[in-house]
């Protein structure tokens, strides 16, 4: 027996199926940015690229996550956790290795690259009453070092240990993000603090203008030693309160980051609204002046994501 469906309902179901259609071709994308802690260079950056994705990404619905940064962040991408992340090179290098002594139990094998972004700067300030000029001063003061674990830290123990020095010289450690670490300081209860990020980060200009405060140079012999991903560099005189002299230090790149799962049209997007709204993420912080088309691909630790490779062949970086 054939059954004829009514005119009208047949109608009905045409009209729903009309309508479904366009929701269907723009379904949400959740992109969930992980950045770092509130007072740092991720956290800006990454309020940047929330701000240019929700606006130029049909169907994006973007959310900015405060975490404890480098490694945390790769952690996180690993399951899932995040679409969009910052990272330092170094964190990103023992991630796909698989370090267990700094926070990786196996190689995070999901992680895929999207584009090398700016330096961080290893930026260390002491305050002018503990006397502290060089890292060798380090010896029986109180000293932050980041986040337990966190890129920060990681590159703490790094030139510590090429100067020939341990946590264990310090009279005391505290594993504190960058704003806390600043506030311990005000009150007399830290010496010193070590902390990777962007030229010009909040919280050391905070402190700079609270308090009398020394930038500490690290020497470029350090650089030397480390190899690659460190870099010998310079804090230009001015870029925070009372520095009138140029400060020797060290750098280490930074990388936008994503996962295999993520599906290849928004890295496609994510990567192509990244490079053509660069002044609106100067905008959001200077670091971001760093950011190159060219320099996408320098020294990029791991596989790139599909959708970021079909970008970098549509504008002809990859042949």
């Amino acid at each position: 027996m054939t059954y004829l469906m009514p005119r009208g309902f047949r109608a009905l179901i045409a009209c729903t199926a009309i309508v479904a259609a366009p929701v269907a071709a723009h379904a949400e994308q959740f992109i969930n940015i992980l950045t770092g802690g509130t007072s740092g260079v991720y956290y800006p950056i990454g309020v940047g690229l929330s701000k240019i994705y929700g606006e130029k990404i049909e169907g994006a619905r973007t959310q900015v996550q405060s975490t404890k940064a480098s490694v945390e962040n790769l952690n996180l991408l690993q399951q899932g956790k995040g679409e969009f992340a910052i990272a330092l090179g170094d964190s990103v290098k023992y991630a796909w290795e698989g370090n267990a002594d700094v926070g990786f139990a196996a190689p995070l094998d999901k992680i895929r690259g999207i584009a090398a972004a700016y330096p961080n700067y290893i930026q260390v300030a002491a305050s002018a009453d503990s006397g502290i000029t060089t890292i060798e001063d380090f010896k029986g003061k109180a000293i932050s070092v980041g986040a337990a674990k966190s890129g920060t830290e990681l590159n703490a123990r790094a030139i510590m240990g090429a100067l020939g020095m341990s946590y264990e010289d310090f009279s005391k450690v505290e594993y504190l993000p960058f704003a806390e670490s600043v506030e311990l300081m005000k009150n007399r209860q830290l010496d010193a603090t070590l902390q990777s990020a962007g030229l010009g980060v909040a919280s050391i200009k905070d402190l700079a203008t609270s308090v009398p405060t020394t930038i500490v140079s690290i020497p470029a012999s350090v650089a030397e030693t480390l190899g690659a991903p460190y870099l010998a560099a310079t804090i230009p005189a001015g870029t925070y309160e009372g520095q009138t002299a140029d400060i020797s230090t060290l750098a280490v790149g930074n990388f936008f980051l994503t996962h295999e799962g993520v599906d290849e049209e928004t890295v496609y997007q994510m990567t192509k609204q990244l490079f053509e709204n660069l002044p609106e993420l100067v905008a959001a912080h200077k670091a971001a002046t760093a950011i190159t088309l060219e320099g996408a691909l320098n020294g990029m630790p791991v596989p790139l994501h599909p959708g970021a490779e079909r970008y970098y062949r549509e504008v002809g970086l990859i042949k």
